[in-house]
């Protein structure tokens, strides 16, 4: 059995302890806007009415975001050489 985008996103907000609020702050830090009934959707169990996949993007914004968070903005590079 494969975990699934939700899967994975269900585990970090867990491992990293993130409420909805959190999650939306992360996701703006690379200009990506998410609602709190999105994310709702994204963390309800298959067979909900409401559930809905989390796609590719939504988890690659997500996980850049949380690089930003946890790390900090990268440096400007120094492109002498």
């Amino acid at each position: 059995m494969a975990l699934t985008n939700n899967d994975i996103f269900k585990k970090l907000r867990v491992a990293h302890k993130l409420r909805d609020t959190d999650i939306i702050e992360i996701c703006a830090l690379v200009d990506f806007k998410v609602s709190k009934a999105e994310l709702g959707a994204f963390f309800r169990k298959e067979d909900h009415p409401k559930y809905m996949e989390c796609g590719d993007q939504i988890l690659r914004n997500f996980l850049n975001g949380l690089i930003i968070h946890l790390r900090g903005p990268m440096p400007p590079r120094d492109n002498k050489k």
